[in-house]
């Protein structure tokens, strides 16, 4: 739902009406209505924008920014469990107009301080800004399914929800981060907080920034954090208890993101957490709940066939489209203008066209990311816990030592097997260390330190990630660990920004039940073997599927959402690879090392078995480059 944008010029040179511009950067995130206030306080020009998608309270109650006593708001999301919150409100003496959440945010916040944030379930970006305490708060949900952004420098600080907006401002000065480029081309993404620009951060889930307007004093402080709940002590209950109560949170945070005034719809993919989310809902129901899945003629990548089959045993109201190779390929130029920073995930491109789909039907589509940051899903934590420990230690260090006398570049017979230097990099870590965590770290990464080092021309830091992270106690295990870390970095920063864009780029909002962090913390504090035994993935989760979709209907290796890039680089895209893959191109900002570019470029092209997803990478930021620099 909506988006906002604005600053705070402590230098008051801002001029009037910028803040419309930032606002029309971001329409598509709200095309119903629009609203902004400008406000001249002693110690700065501030402004609040705003671009709304009806979606509750379609009146103009629900008009944007809010005001209430010397309190003005802006707020990107939407707080489920607001009627139960009014009516505490109600009990304090608080009298309300509206039948919508905004008014339920700003005057919890009048009778709780921030303290609010702690009543609420949903997801938010919110912009408060308290007159009477001279103090503008941003804050971004628990789990980061809305985002929020903001840079600071020289006395102005600008805020909103995409980047795209802060082009609009006279002060926003774009340069480019090498050091936050290097963990793009790492990882795929850029980790929380850093962006692709200096002086401009995300802020983190679960976090406010509180700005004291007397002082220009500006602090960061966490008010939900995952680690918090792994850190608890573990729940001692049977595997039967936690299965019957885990069900009932399931059902309790899907029915909270059905409350809508406008119709709803569900993202199906056919997996364990796209059919969790459409079995909770569609179970009982009379009416018939819309699903929306894509399909593309290549089996290998083809999830339509299964999804069709759960739908059809839940009894939805199913929607599939084939994806044809031109409308993959019409969509690639507007990457760009949808990711205002670089996202090397190409299932962007999917997630993008079900988007479009959903959006001629429902308003609000239900997607299912994070379960397998919950549960366990993903396979990487099985490969982690099985090559840290594939061999006994002393081996695995004695193999690692020796690889270091080895360039894999020059070993024979390798050219054939697939993303060989890559692996091998990784490998002789993976051995050295013999730590699973540390593990999961190499196995994400689409290229190594020793092959960034290569890759990149400009000098760059290693920036300091959630990978890293430190505080996790020792009653966690190693997936507890794992699911912790995953949890803060690719969850957050590829799959929420990747739905997000994805779905805003139409108007559509996108919710996600199993981020709900009544779920989270519970799912936290259980066993790890709840969770995953041995080569058995999401245990829990699926056997409360299979309550409701049989288990041979469910049973299938795992797919994932992608698009079959590494044939059309040879063939309908190969043109468009050359065009900003080419010498010149390269060779523009002197970022890369062009020899080592074209090299990999050249050798994939002829044939080589190497890993295609790098080159996305580099056409991903170099027409990134092209639009925003």
């Amino acid at each position: 739902m909506c988006g906002l944008a604005g600053f705070c010029d402590f230098n008051k040179k801002t001029t009037r009406g910028v803040v419309k511009g930032m606002m029309d950067a971001i329409s598509h995130r709200g095309p119903d209505d629009e609203g902004l206030v400008e406000k001249d306080l002693p110690e700065a020009f501030i402004a609040l924008g705003f671009r709304r998608l009806s979606i509750l309270e379609l009146s103009p109650l629900g008009h944007q920014p809010y005001f209430f006593k010397n309190i003005s708001l802006t707020f990107n999301g939407e707080i489920y469990n607001f009627k139960e919150v009014r009516q505490k409100l109600v009990a304090k003496g608080y009298t309300f107009v509206s039948n919508g959440d905004t008014e339920v945010i700003i005057k919890a916040y009048d009778a709780w301080g921030i303290d609010c944030l702690k009543e609420f379930i949903g997801m938010f970006g919110l912009v408060i800004l308290d007159e009477d305490k001279r103090k503008l708060f941003l804050v971004r949900d628990r789990a980061g399914v809305k985002p929020m952004h903001y840079y600071w420098k020289n006395d102005v600080l600008i805020f909103g929800s995409e980047l795209k907006s802060f082009h609009q401002h006279p002060a926003f000065i774009k340069e480019m981060d090498t050091d936050a480029l290097a963990l793009y081309f790492q990882y795929s993404y850029i980790p929380v907080p850093y962006t692709i620009f200096k002086n401009t951060n995300k802020l983190r889930p679960g976090h406010y920034l509180e700005l004291d307007l007397r002082t220009k004093n500006m602090t960061t402080t966490c008010y939900w954090d995952v680690v918090d709940a792994y850190n608890k002590p573990k729940l001692n209950l049977s595997y039967e208890d936690a299965e019957a109560q885990l069900e009932e949170l399931l059902k309790s945070a899907c029915e909270y993101r059905m409350v809508s005034d406008v119709p709803v719809g569900i993202f199906l993919s056919g997996g364990y957490d796209s059919t969790t989310v459409a079995a909770m809902l569609q179970h009982n129901r009379t009416e018939k709940l819309k699903t929306f899945t894509i399909g593309f003629e290549e089996a290998k990548y083809n999830e339509a066939p299964h999804a069709k089959k759960v739908a059809h045993h839940l009894g939805t109201d199913h929607y599939e489209h084939y994806c044809t190779h031109q409308e993959a390929f019409n969509i690639i130029p507007r990457l760009p203008d949808i990711y205002d920073e670089p996202l090397g995930d190409n299932s962007v491109i999917p997630t993008t066209l079900v988007s479009q789909v959903a959006r001629r039907q429902v308003t609000v589509a239900l997607s299912a990311d994070g379960g397998d940051e919950i549960f366990a899903g993903y396979t990487k934590f099985n490969m982690s816990l099985h090559y840290s420990r594939q061999f006994p230690s002393w081996m695995m260090s004695t193999l690692s030592a020796g690889m270091n006398l080895f360039d894999p570049r020059f070993i024979p017979g390798t050219s054939k097997a697939f993303n060989f230097r890559t692996r091998y990099e990784k490998m002789k870590q993976i051995w050295r260390k013999q730590d699973p965590v540390f593990a999961m770290k190499i196995i994400s990464q689409f290229n190594t330190d020793y092959e960034l080092k290569r890759r990149m021309a400009k000098p760059f830091k290693r920036l300091h990630s959630d990978f890293d992270l430190e505080g996790l106690n020792e009653q966690n295990t190693d997936i507890d660990k794992m699911l912790a870390i995953d949890f803060r970095t690719f969850l957050i920063d590829n799959n929420l920004t990747k739905v997000d864009r994805a779905t805003m780029s139409v108007s559509l909002e996108g919710r996600e039940p199993l981020l709900d962090h009544r779920i989270v913390e519970f799912v936290a504090q259980l066993p790890s073997d709840y969770k995953m035994v041995g080569d058995r993935n999401k245990v829990i989760l699926k056997n409360i599927v299979h309550k409701y979709v049989p288990q041979e209907i469910m049973d299938r290796p795992k797919m994932g959402f992608i698009v079959p890039i590494m044939n059309w680089f040879r063939k309908e895209m190969k043109d468009l690879l050359m065009e900003h893959l080419s010498e010149t191109a390269l060779k523009r900002d002197g970022i890369f090392n062009t020899r080592d570019v074209i090299g990999l470029r050249d050798r994939y092209l002829s044939g080589h078995a190497e890993n295609v997803q790098k080159l996305w990478h580099l056409l991903v930021f170099q027409m990134w480059r092209n639009r925003w620099l």
